[in-house]
Parts: C-alpha cells; structure tokens; sequence
C-alpha cells in the first residue's frame, strides 16, 4: 500500500513535468492550475472542497488540474462505504495515468541538435567582402552602358515589365517560401535562423497566421521595417512593387536582424494559400505579386503538409506561375514525423499524384521529407531518414549561396539577350513599315497588316535567318500587337540610327557584353582573379564580334 508521502512524490513529479511544457501544440498544455471549463462554470481544486479522497489534500496544495480532482473526488464518494484501500488505487491509477501520457509527450520539449545547419551552410567560413563586392561594381557597370541604353531605346520594361534596378543587382540572393497555410512555412523560417522561443520569432499556429508578405533579411539590430518604406528605399529591391497599389504596401513587411545566414541570403515568407477565399477579397493582386517574387526568387520552397495535399484553383494557378522555374523548384513534405512509416509512403504517393498534372517535367520532382521546427523527432520515426532529407535541403540552399554571383552574371546575361533579341524585333519591323509605305498608302493600315500577320512579311523568320537567335528564345507575336498599340511606329529609330562617333553602336555594345565582357566576369569568378572587363585570356576581347544583322 502507498504511503502518504509516496504518493505526495507521484503528484510531484506529475506536475513539474506538465509545468514544463508551455507549448500549445502539447495536450498537456499547463495542465496544474489550468481551470477545466464544465458546462455552467470553471472548476478548480480549492481548498473548500470535502476531502473525501485521501489525497485532496495534496491535489490542492500541488495545484493539479481539477479533472484529477474530480477523479480522486467522485471515486471517494462512490466507494467510501466500501472500503478506504479502494479509494487509494483508483487515485493511483489516475495519476499514473497522467505520469504515462506525461513521458508519452515529453519529447516534443526536447529541442533538436541544430549544429548540422551551421556546418552544411559553413556559416564559420568568412567571405572576401572584397571580391564580390569588386565583382557586383563590374557587372552594374556593363549592364549601365551596355544593355541598359538598348532597354531604354527600344522600350523594353513595357513588353516585359521587368525593369532591373540597382538593388536587384547588388541584392543577396532570395529564398521564396509558398504553400497553403498552416503547413510550416514561418516554422521552417523560425527554425533555419533559431528564433524559437524568442520575441522575435515569426508568428505561427494551427489557423492561417501569415496575412502578410514578410521579408527577413539582414541589419545591425533587429526592427521592422514599413512596405511603404521598403518601397521608397532605392538602395532595396523592392520598389517596383509600388505599381500594385498601398493596399498591397500595407501588407508588406520587413524584418531586419543580424545573422549569419541572413548576410548571405533573403528569406520571404508568403500568406498560405486558401482554397475557398477569392482573390479579389485579399485587396490586391495576390497572383500577380507572386510572379513578381518568383521571377526574382533563387530558390523556391514549396511546402506541403500530411493534412493539405489536395490542389485547389490558386495552387493550381501557383504552379503555372512557375513553369520555366523546375530548377529552383524544392517540394518540401513537412511535419513527416507526425506519421507511421507506412501512412507516410501512402501520403507521399497522394502528393505525387496531386502534383503530377501540374509540373509539366519529364522527370518527376525531388520531394523533401522532413520536420523542420526545432522539436526532436516524434518517438519510432525514421529519424535518420529525416536528417539526411533535411541536410540534402541545407547543401541546395548552400549551392545558391555560393554560385549567387554566377547567378546574377547569368541572370543579367540572360536579361541582355531578350533586350537584344526585342531590339532587332523592333528594328525589323520599322524597316518592314518603311519598304511597304508608298506616297498614297494610309500608314495605319500599313501598320496595322504589318502587326496582325508578321508571318506575312517574315518578320521573325528574318531575325532566325541573319542572326543567332534560337528560336525558343522568341517573344509571343501578340505581344507585339499589344507593345505597338501603346507605342506608334514612328517613336522608334532603326538600329542602324542608333550609333554615336563617341558612344559607337547599341547593338555592338550589346553583342559585345553578351559575347564578352559577360563571359569574361563569370571567368575571372570561377578563377578566383579580380574581377576586371580587361581580363580577355579566356574569351579573347580583342576579337570584334560579328553582326550578321546589320548591312555592310
């Protein structure tokens, strides 16, 4: 039989292990001294309640919940005629009840081994400052004076709307996290920078809880930061999305801190997608403001829960956004832990079936297993699986960190060969108008016939016969019936107008920053020399590139 004092230690230890779980995902959450709501009123163990059960005492003075209360109570007054011994076990058994779900729980306030981040990430290594900074000045000086001029002429930001500022080229690369809601997303973010149990932690829970567009990058203290402001900061990124509106402004947010991670990479978190809320009742163009993200977002993490595998209208549009975009998509399964071995490959197969009318690849997508929060894993898991899933994930993130200069030479390279294919576009149909314009023709209508059937007079067949230009890389031909409807032929000068004794031609300039000086930079990157447009070892500057196009 129990002694008194036995049994004061079972009651003991029952509530320092309830006090110390504070997290609401537990069901355990505070349970001594939480009222227990029951039907008219809450009910607490105090002490002017009968002490019919020998240990009421005890319930009272260590504060347990009043449904262990209840127990000893209720159990004390149906069986104290009968015997006081019986009274004593069934108060035992309900506490070692409480003790067994109580170590069952345990594990989700033991945190995880974080280490692993660090090391994959190399977050010890420091970077020569230097370089990359030489290397950023380099290529903002041949996109300013050799592409830039052929995009301001030819009015390219109006077919595109993609205008490249300065902070998007000096900007650190951009993870971009999408998803439904409530799957883990500002979870993932909050355990990648170790803000659990922080103030400055970003918001999470069961509900949709992320309303806004937060950006997390790097400051020397930590504070907030106003979308409008972010908007007006020329040195930023962000002030082309000033053009969808304040309302979307206000639900824009930036987060500054000083971090490791976040002097190397920018993390945005986006609003979960809800299936059965329009898009109109978000206030601003939510899909439109995605693809502004994606088409400037390095890596994309696309997260996914056990509970959210279904595919709705807005993911659906999502996925479209993103076609072209397969090499920086990762498909993260997140909360992996919360299932069985054999419930997980069941609920992996629903999200390749879900997924696979949607990613339009002849390969299927790599999917991330995983928990990401800073938890230990649940108890019988594939833990080991889950570690090497989650460092597989860390050295992709690692790639983008350090090919981030690679990237943007590509990204601008890229930039300039869409400039230089829409100039000769443009120029090709000014020359067009020009040879069908007689004395008495009516230009509109000139112009007109010209814009509806290009085909016609071999507009795009002319640029694949004199030029380098693939064909996959040519814009949509109602593109320019839309362009030209804005802008009137006659705005636009032939590209063999478009040269200067001093400044010398936009298109030679153009071709050569996209054969040389592009090429050269990335070179001297890979080598580990300084940066400079001189450095003409490996592509050989002095060679003028050859313009098939322009007539001799």
């Amino acid at each position: 039989m129990w002694t008194e004092s036995g049994l004061a230690w079972m009651l003991s230890r029952s509530c320092s292990l309830s006090k110390k779980r504070k997290e609401k995902k537990s069901p355990l959450y505070r349970l001594c001294g939480t009222p227990v709501k029951h039907e008219h009123a809450y009910l607490r163990p105090s002490s002017s309640w009968p002490s019919v059960c020998p240990a009421s005492s005890l319930c009272v003075h260590f504060n347990l919940p009043a449904m262990v209360y209840i127990v000893c109570l209720t159990t004390g007054v149906l069986l104290a005629a009968i015997m006081k011994g019986t009274v004593w076990i069934c108060c035992l058994l309900s506490l070692l009840l409480l003790q067994a779900t109580a170590e069952e729980e345990d594990h989700t306030s033991v945190l995880r081994d974080t280490s692993h981040i660090d090391e994959t990430l190399r977050l010890a290594t420091e970077e020569k400052a230097s370089d990359y900074a030489a290397a950023i000045q380099t290529l903002r000086k041949i996109y300013h004076t050799s592409i830039k001029p052929m995009e301001q002429a030819y009015k390219y930001n109006e077919l595109r709307q993609h205008e490249i500022s300065d902070g998007e080229i000096t900007s650190k690369p951009m993870v971009l996290f999408l998803g439904p809601w409530s799957v883990g997303k500002s979870s993932m973010i909050n355990y990648l920078l170790g803000l659990h149990d922080s103030p400055y932690q970003l918001y999470t829970g069961a509900e949709p809880t992320t309303s806004e567009f937060t950006v997390i990058m790097h400051g020397e203290k930590i504070r907030s930061v106003e979308g409008i402001v972010m908007a007006a900061d020329s040195s930023r990124s962000f002030s082309p999305l000033e053009k969808f509106g304040q309302n979307f402004l206000e639900k824009l947010i930036g987060i500054e801190m000083p971090h490791k991670l976040l002097e190397r990479v920018t993390f945005v978190d986006t609003p979960g997608i809800i299936e059965n809320r329009k898009q109109q009742e978000r206030g601003y163009p939510f899909n439109d403001v995605c693809q502004w993200f994606i088409d400037r977002a390095d890596l994309i993490f696309v997260v996914f829960d056990p509970t959210k595998l279904d595919v709705g209208l807005e993911l659906e549009m999502l996925f479209k956004q993103l076609k072209g975009r397969e090499s920086q998509i990762r498909i993260i399964l997140n909360k992996a832990d919360n299932l069985a071995t054999q419930d997980l490959m069941r609920v992996y197969g629903a999200l390749f079936w879900s997924l696979a009318p949607l990613i339009n690849v002849t390969e299927p997508p790599r999917v991330y297993v995983s928990s990401f929060w800073p938890y230990d894993y649940a108890p019988d898991t594939s833990r080991e699986l889950f570690k090497r899933e989650e460092i597989s994930l860390l050295e992709d993130l690692n790639q983008v960190i350090e090919n981030r200069m690679e990237n943007k030479i590509a990204f601008i390279r890229q930039h300039g060969i869409r400039v230089r294919i829409h100039g000769l576009l443009v120029d090709r149909y000014v020359q067009t108008f020009k040879e069908k314009m007689s004395f008495f023709s009516d230009p509109e209508l000139v112009f007109q016939e010209i814009v509806d059937d290009p085909d016609k007079f071999y507009i795009f067949k002319s640029i694949l016969a004199k030029t380098n230009v693939s064909k996959f890389d040519l814009p949509n031909r109602d593109a320019y019936r839309d362009f030209f409807g804005i802008n009137p032929i006659t705005n636009f000068k032939p590209l063999s107008a478009q040269c200067s004794y001093i400044g010398g031609c936009l298109l030679d300039k153009i071709e050569k920053a996209i054969t040389t000086e592009l090429p050269a930079l990335l070179s001297s990157i890979n080598s580990g020399k300084q940066p400079g447009l001189s450095s003409c070892e490996a592509t050989g500057c002095g060679e003028k590139p050859k313009n098939r196009y322009r007539k001799n």
